[in-house]
């Protein structure tokens, strides 16, 4: 019997994720993709982009929860196979469906077009190329590659010059190479309907946390000295807190806020909770940081 990766299952029984060989590719491919589209995974345990691509591969696959199947194939073990679908170079995907090969590519690729691949097979309509790009964006913003997210928010807004997440995108760009003018500028053009997109809400949030620490910017030294003459200023914590967030140490940020309302929740009209919830908002929902820093805040708050 074949080794069955994570034992995951459709709703319906059928592994979702497996390894075959020369002896049940035909079942495990050419006739199970019969019933629904199979992904061929060709691998290798020397390939490093395959330890990358394959489990990005699988967690798509888990989440269509079972209109598409994989198969995972090592090359090593199965030259025949790799011989016969004439694999040149690995990681090299193949889906299959109706017993034949309909699409496939070679190389590591972004999670987004992971998914659009799977949306295809799985017969849902491909993303919009402006949803394409905002995807990809958005993920060279959060990799800290600003160049290319700045590129790509502006062929958003070259198409759809209201688009609110791409002007959110590309105010955060300029945030980040220190024209607050211009970010500003951008975010107080859009219309009131645009502020309730979370996306802009993070910018504005993320612009007005970097015109207050441009106040203190070049002073974390100073303010750090004063924490440790007087570990009760709380005002110099505040503000270590807002510079060092817009400085890009939001992790200390956080820890400093939080030290703040744990020493003394009420100071200042509740200063370090609304600051807190403004590195929440800036950061956005699902950043570790705002996870784990509003788990952090409701122990302190309810302890």
């Amino acid at each position: 019997m074949e080794p069955i990766l994570g034992a995951a299952k459709a709703d319906g029984g059928a592994v979702l994720v497996k390894e075959t060989d020369l002896n049940g590719f035909v079942t495990d491919v050419i006739e199970a993709s019969r019933k629904a589209p199979v992904i061929v995974d060709f691998w290798a345990p020397w390939c490093g982009p395959c330890k990358t691509l394959g489990p990005a591969l699988e967690k798509a696959v888990r989440e269509a929860k079972g209109a598409v199947r994989m198969v995972k194939v090592n090359i090593d073990e199965n030259p025949e196979i790799a011989q016969q679908m004439r694999i040149q170079s690995i990681p090299a995907v193949f889906a299959f469906k109706d017993g034949r090969p309909v699409d496939g590519f070679v190389g590591a690729v972004p999670e987004s077009q992971i998914k659009a691949f799977i949306k295809r097979l799985a017969g849902e309509p491909a993303p919009s190329p402006v949803t394409q790009a905002l995807e990809q964006a958005k993920a060279a913003l959060t990799a800290g590659d600003f160049g290319t997210a700045s590129t790509l928010f502006g062929q958003v807004l070259a198409r759809e010059p209201a688009n609110p997440v791409a002007v959110a995108g590309l105010a955060r760009c300029y945030l980040k190479a220190g024209d607050r003018a211009k970010a500003k500028q951008m975010l107080d053009a859009l219309p009131p309907e645009a502020l309730k997109d979370p996306d802009v809400i993070a910018a504005r949030a993320a612009l007005d946390l970097a015109q207050q620490g441009a106040a203190a910017t070049g002073k974390t030294d100073e303010l750090k000295a004063r924490l440790e003459r007087d570990p009760k200023d709380h005002a110099a914590r505040h503000d270590l807190a807002t510079a060092l967030f817009a400085a890009g140490q939001q992790a200390e940020a956080v820890d400093q806020a939080l030290e703040l309302f744990r020493r003394e929740r009420k100071w200042n009209e509740e200063a370090a909770r609304k600051q807190l919830l403004k590195f929440f908002e800036a950061l956005g929902p699902t950043h570790e940081l705002t996870v784990t820093g509003r788990k952090r805040l409701s122990s302190l708050m309810f302890a």
